[in-house]
Order: C-alpha cells, then structure tokens, then sequence
C-alpha cells in the first residue's frame, strides 16, 4: 500500500479541516455533503454512530469560540483505488486548560468525483 499523492492528500487535509469548523458543524447541509449514507463513526466514547445520528450530536453541540482545534501528524495510506484511509492527532486548546490530544482515523471514499467520509473513529491519548 501507498501513500496518497500530493493532491488527493491536501484535499483530504482540507475536507478534514473543514468538519472541525463550528459553522460547517452546525451545518446540516455541510455535514451531509461530506459524509457517504453509509457513514458509521466510533467515538472516543466507544459509542457507534451513523450519519444520522452524527448530524443531530452536531446541531446540538454547544459553540465554544474559545475552543481551538489543530490537526498534526497527518498521514495518507491508499487502501484501494478512489479509498484512502487518513490517520492524524488533533490537539484541542482550550483557554486556561492543558490540550487535550486525540488519534484520528477516517476512511474517504470517491464517489462521482467527491470524497466522502464512510467511516471515522477517536481515541482520546493520555498525554
């Protein structure tokens, strides 16, 4: 398996940045423009959630402009043709605390030439 090429890879890094924005979260709209139907997310919580239930968890996430979200360690392995599988940690600051660190895996899949997300997972990392 393979890295992703430099153009699929920093699209991705964007698409992924984009689901941590407050105002795309919010976003019904947004939020199913970049997950596939069949999207299944495993929180940190090991709870399992489908689209669905992913676009309700985020309209009535609270906004915290105080929160800020950053993405390190961004990596791309290619699973099959048009399935790229994206591992990173994001680090959350909050103003005043100690960053809360986390791993991430998502699984992209091109569909009519968009990328959509089908799977996402987690892990919160005792730092």
């Amino acid at each position: 398996m393979m890295k992703a090429d430099y153009l699929e890879e920093s699209l991705l890094r964007q698409l992924e940045e984009r689901l941590l924005q407050p105002d795309v979260r919010k976003s019904a709209k947004d939020i199913i423009d970049l997950l596939a139907d069949e999207f299944i997310e495993i929180g940190s919580s090991g709870r399992v959630f489908d689209k669905q239930q992913i676009i309700e968890s985020l309209q009535n996430e609270p906004i915290e402009p105080l929160i800020q979200r950053s993405i390190t360690e961004f990596k791309t392995l290619v699973l099959a043709t048009g399935v790229i599988l994206v591992i990173y940690r994001i680090v959350r600051h909050i103003s005043g605390e100690q960053p809360v660190h986390s791993l991430r895996s998502s699984i992209w899949k091109l569909n009519n030439d968009r990328w959509k997300m089908i799977f996402h997972q987690g892990t919160l990392v005792r730092e």
